[in-house]
């Protein structure tokens, strides 16, 4: 008897179920989290000019999303992909917490388009002339993202690059 039950509960619930006609089915998810994005873009954004405007800079800003400002520029030998570059850094949070600094550190170096560094200070490097100083403000999709890198930098957290490239190198180019 109860079996019966039990089956004829489930040819209940099953007949009340509303049919879903395929063509009213829409990637409601992929909506959702595009609008998310650009919120959290749209805050990112908001953040970073308010930080500018307490010191006084007028950033530029790429058409990714990297914030910058050059503070001094040289017309020398300009930065380009497959280059070997070398530079001075500090990194830090938008509060000015000290994460990364090339003099406790080590001078970074590595190979210009090849990845293995951020998104951003590969976009940043590759704006530079041997000589420049800048600072680069990298929003977290530019940045560590939605992790962090797992050590001092948080989830989702802006970063502040201060460079000054001090060597290129690459054995096609004649310096």
């Amino acid at each position: 008897m109860r079996v019966i039950f039990y089956i004829l509960l489930l040819c209940i619930l099953v007949s009340c179920k509303p049919t879903i006609i395929e063509s009213d089915k829409k990637d409601t998810t992929g909506v959702l989290l595009q609008r998310v994005n650009k919120v959290l873009l749209e805050k990112d954004v908001e953040i970073i000019e308010a930080y500018a405007y307490r010191r006084n800079w007028e950033l530029e800003v790429s058409e990714t999303g990297l914030f910058y400002i050059f503070n001094s520029q040289t017309d020398s030998i300009k930065t380009k992909k497959g280059d070997r570059v070398s530079f001075k850094y500090t990194v830090e949070l938008l509060d000015g917490t000290l994460c990364y600094s090339s003099d406790s550190d080590g001078i970074k170096t590595f190979k210009l388009g090849y990845g293995g560094v951020e998104a951003g200070l590969e976009e940043a490097l590759l704006m530079m002339h041997l000589g420049d100083k800048a600072v680069f403000i990298m929003p977290p999709h530019l940045a560590h993202g939605l992790t962090g890198d797992g050590n001092k930098i948080g989830a989702r957290k802006t970063i502040v690059y201060h460079v000054e490239l001090i060597e290129i190198k690459n054995d096609t180019r004649k310096e």
